[in-house]
């Protein structure tokens, strides 16, 4: 696990409102949240039941202007 340094912004009865955090460390949460993103993207696609076309066929495709 990734180790972060927030800091807590917090009102008059000591709740916490806000974090922040060195810039760094959040482009690096925001790298994994789209890494994140992308492998459940993926899992979805292997989940899908849908028949599969050949990886060239489908850029083709897609240059033409067809739905895949």
């Amino acid at each position: 696990m990734k180790i972060i340094h927030p800091e807590y912004i917090v009102d008059g009865n000591q709740n916490k409102k806000a974090v922040i955090l060195p810039i760094s460390e959040w482009e690096q949460i925001l790298d994994d949240v789209e890494e994140l993103e992308d492998i459940r993207a993926y899992d979805a696609a292997k989940a899908e039941t849908s028949e599969s076309i050949p990886f060239d066929q489908a850029v083709d495709e897609i240059r033409k202007g067809k739905a895949i």
